[in-house]
């Protein structure tokens, strides 16, 4: 008990420290592989094609498995489901570093995006049970941003343990940091704030109620989900998102060693530009949405506000990224797409928990499913494209056909901003008309 019994107790800020230290293991987990993937694609014979879909195999899977992972967290709990996806993707990223021919990758990497298909509305879960309302968006912010950055020094991180190792060993240390996470995270958490040692009086009148959205309610109304304006309208702008945001953590360290003829070591650092860009968006989006709509008396323009200019933004620095020679500034240029495409990260995952409610863990698990269904398509409809601009069966890709994977995703965010005009991201889902 802290000294003064009437002061409140911290323990949601021990949470938040979980929940950001998860959200580096995540994204270094994920990324991993595309730092290490001209290295795979040489041992094992991969050719463009093959990779783009060892990729999507990935967020295939992460995209089938959001919901069935968000509604297990509504039903029994965000404490016992994130022990044990947290525990089975660490398995698979080591077991990624075990595979031996292409079969085996694609198995490795679609399990293992079955695990982490339930980390983010788990962890949206928690803040519906830990934080009251007015904090949430600023949550997802801090979230966001740990999980850009973590992703942002993952590429210089595999580059310095490949320099040490192989890929095959650095896959299986990778793995080690999620076991030890889920171990601590189990012992710690409770899904009900009330229940937890650590919480008195005090700090759970500041949560105001929160706890009430915990689980154990009853099914989720699926067939207002399916009638509901507003899920859809969420599910379109989050694909339109990670269509081309997914580019950054698969293609980008080939794109700057093929196409822009960038070393191991240099590419490493440059490919970390666009996550660590797009933490700082996902802050700013949280900070600009809450204080536009202070200013303007309206949670509803605050969050479409700066979702629109964010997409708009996204796509179009993606164009100007086409036309730099340079590729430091062409770099610079997609740091900024991503700035602009994670200003919208918070708004659509703050609409998550206030429209889903007792059931933000189902809603933004929907959302985040159809966002990687547009991660899966995105790699792989690249991996096509370059595979279609090679003037030969064994050279490499055209610069142009480059040029046309940005265009494709350039056109793509432009439909997710105009999504935005019609979202209503605070209207809950029982109250919709």
């Amino acid at each position: 008990m802290p000294a003064n019994p009437s002061a409140p107790t911290r323990a949601r800020h021990v949470m938040m420290a979980f929940v950001i230290v998860l959200a580096i293991i995540t994204y270094i987990d994920r990324v991993c592989i595309s730092q290490a993937a001209p290295e795979i694609r040489k041992e094992l014979g991969f050719s463009e094609k093959q990779m783009g879909a060892v990729f999507s195999a990935f967020t295939l899977a992460y995209a089938l498995f959001e919901i069935p992972g968000g509604w297990l967290g509504d039903r029994f709990g965000p404490r016992s489901v994130l022990m044990k996806v947290v525990a089975m993707w660490s398995v698979f990223t080591a077991a990624t570093g075990l595979a031996w021919n292409y079969v085996s990758m694609l198995v490795c990497r679609f399990l293992f995006g079955v695990g982490e298909a339930g980390c983010f509305p788990n962890v949206t879960k928690i803040f519906t049970i830990w934080l009251p309302s007015r904090e949430r968006v600023r949550a997802q912010g801090i979230l966001w941003l740990s999980a850009r950055w973590g992703g942002a020094f993952t590429p210089l991180l595999v580059a310095l343990v490949l320099a040490v190792v192989n890929w095959r060993v650095a896959f299986m240390l990778f793995g080690l940091l999620g076991v030890v996470w889920a171990v601590a995270f189990h012992r710690w958490f409770r899904d009900k704030p009330g229940e937890h040692p650590s919480v008195n009086a005090a700090e759970l009148a500041l949560m105001d109620g929160a706890e009430t959205n915990a689980p154990g309610h009853g099914s989720m109304p699926w067939g207002k989900l399916l009638r509901s304006r507003t899920a859809w309208l969420l599910w379109l702008q989050y694909f339109c998102m990670s269509y081309g945001w997914y580019f950054y953590i698969t293609w980008l360290p080939t794109y700057l060693r093929e196409a822009r003829s960038v070393s191991l070591e240099k590419s490493a650092l440059l490919a970390g530009l666009p996550l660590f860009f797009g933490g700082v968006g996902c802050f700013v989006g949280g900070w600009l949405a809450k204080r536009l709509a202070e200013s303007w008396d309206s949670v509803i323009w605050g969050r479409r506000v700066v979702a629109c200019v964010g997409l708009v933004g996204a796509g179009g620095m993606l164009v100007v990224a086409t036309r730099l020679g340079d590729p430091l500034w062409a770099m610079v240029a997609l740091g900024l797409a991503s700035f602009s495409n994670d200003l919208a990260m918070a708004s659509g995952w703050g609409a998550c928990m206030d429209v889903g409610g007792r059931h933000a863990g189902a809603l933004s698990g929907s959302m985040n499913m159809m966002g990687n269904l547009g991660g899966a398509v995105g790699p792989f409809v690249v991996g096509l494209i370059l595979d279609a601009g090679k003037s030969a069966v064994d050279g490499k890709p055209s610069f142009e056909s480059w040029v046309t994977c940005f265009l494709v995703a350039a056109g793509i965010y432009f439909i997710g901003a105009f999504a935005w005009l019609f979202i209503d991201p605070v209207t809950p889902l029982e109250k919709e008309g």
